[in-house]
């Protein structure tokens, strides 16, 4: 039984709960002698949201156990009709050989021919994952339906059936927010012990400070050869996200404006759908357009203005990301804007002020604290953008000042430095680690920034 079905199955019993414990409750109401629900504590939703809840938990449970001890407690009936010189191996070996049980046992082909003692472990391995697979359906289809009686007899006026669910959302609520923070907090963790690894390899000042960016790879792990400057990769990602900002931040803002401000309504609901479509475009299709189309066209512009810029360069992925996160600015700001209160807007041009000046000196401060958080937005956007920079900036780790020559971003050497068959304790790889952690550090200072300018303008403007 594959995953589709046993979400069909949960499903369906669900439902079927569900309805049950509805159907339940309403009896419960109408024998006291009232209308439906007006006697009970809980309205008969969470009657039935009770009894769902009391059903289907057991039925998730021993599915969990299901697929957490299943292929454990397949691999002891299997390891015994193998070979006892690959069992006594262990490893990749072992490893290999039940992948390829597994593989015969599913209908999959291996290469080569099937041993004997394989076909009769992949015979073997199928026997006991169907009683397994049984088993386990069996005995949650057991558990569920004693959850389910024991919750619709539960069903009368006092039951607090609504107290019930109400603690079951709040504990799933606090479980979400810790899968959040610990998700984060893993991340973190996680960079920072790597880092440290790569910070044994090469000093801190000669990483943060460094001039050349130069890394060879070794024949040992554990020697370092080459420069590991970070400032000229540094440099390459705050000037092709500053060129983006150039040109994202004026364009998307007037944009918005112009929807919000100006705009008829049939042309709002026409021209706002088009531009949000640029946020759905791939960016690897605006690193070819950039490679393709920008790149190019800017070099032969600048050939018939007497002076050149290269085809892949900072200008040229600069421009394509600009365009790329137009939509973060334009369509955030635009939904900001319109949520100014429209007294503001009415009591400015009622002392006066023209439409204009309403926008400039009453709507754009009282939703600054709006449009900050979407430029914020769109730069940790362009910071973190690879494929554009990785087809069109030219991928020339050198501290050159001129956006016209090629450059290269923190995140297209993360990638350079993970790409191929590396060993992960060198520091040819621990610096993608280290450049990552910088990375996230530069991100979260821009945060702390803006969210000091929405607090500053927001008690202003409240």
């Amino acid at each position: 039984m594959d995953s589709f079905w046993i979400a069909a199955l949960v499903l369906a019993v669900v439902a079927l709960s569900y309805q049950m414990g509805l159907s339940r409750s309403r009896q419960v109401a109408m024998s006291a002698g009232t209308t439906a629900g007006t006697r009970l504590h809980s309205r008969p939703q969470y009657h039935g949201a009770s009894v769902a809840l009391w059903s289907v938990v057991p039925l998730l449970f021993v599915l969990l156990l299901w697929l957490l001890l299943g292929n454990t407690v397949s691999r002891w009936f299997v390891l015994p009709m193998l070979p006892a010189e690959i069992v006594d191996q262990g490893g990749t070996a072992l490893n290999t050989a039940m992948q390829r049980v597994r593989s015969i046992s599913s209908g999959f082909g291996v290469a080569g021919v099937p041993a004997d003692y394989e076909i009769a472990a992949a015979a073997r391995l199928g026997q006991v994952e169907f009683f397994l697979r049984t088993g386990a359906l069996a005995l949650g289809a057991m558990f569920a339906a004693a959850g389910f009686y024991l919750a619709r007899n539960r069903i009368s006026p006092r039951f607090h059936a609504r107290n019930e669910i109400e603690r079951v959302i709040q504990l799933l609520l606090v479980i979400c927010s810790l899968v959040a923070i610990l998700t984060t907090l893993g991340i973190v963790l996680s960079l920072a012990f790597e880092t440290l690894r790569f910070f044994t390899f090469v000093h801190p000042l000669d990483f943060f400070f460094g001039l050349t960016w130069n890394p060879r790879y070794a024949v040992t792990g554990d020697e370092v050869t080459g420069s590991y400057g970070m400032l000229p990769l540094l440099w390459g990602t705050l000037m092709v996200a500053g060129i983006a900002m150039f040109v994202a931040i004026p364009v998307g803002l007037m944009t918005a404006i112009y929807l919000s401000q100006y705009a008829p309504p049939r042309v709002r609901s026409f021209v706002k759908p088009i531009v949000e479509i640029l946020a759905g475009i791939p960016t690897i299709v605006y690193g070819f357009f950039a490679l393709v189309t920008v790149g190019p066209f800017l070099s032969s512009l600048a050939s018939g203005l007497g002076f050149s810029i290269n085809t892949t360069s900072a200008l040229t992925a600069g421009l394509v990301m600009g365009i790329m996160i137009i939509p973060f600015i334009s369509s955030l700001s635009d939904d900001i804007i319109r949520q100014v209160p429209r007294a503001m807007r009415e009591g400015s041009l009622g002392l006066g002020a023209t439409k204009s000046e309403t926008i400039r000196k009453v709507v754009l401060p009282a939703a600054l604290p709006g449009i900050v958080g979407a430029i914020l937005l769109a730069v940790s956007r362009a910071i973190g953008e690879t494929m554009i920079v990785l087809l069109a900036a030219g991928n020339s780790p050198v501290l050159r000042f001129d956006p016209t020559e090629p450059t290269s971003t923190i995140t297209v050497t993360i990638v350079a430095q993970m790409f191929g068959d590396s060993d992960f304790a060198a520091p040819q790889s621990l610096v993608a680690f280290a450049l990552g952690l910088t990375l996230f550090v530069i991100t979260l200072l821009l945060n702390v920034v803006a969210l000091q300018i929405v607090r500053r303008y927001r008690e202003q403007y409240e």
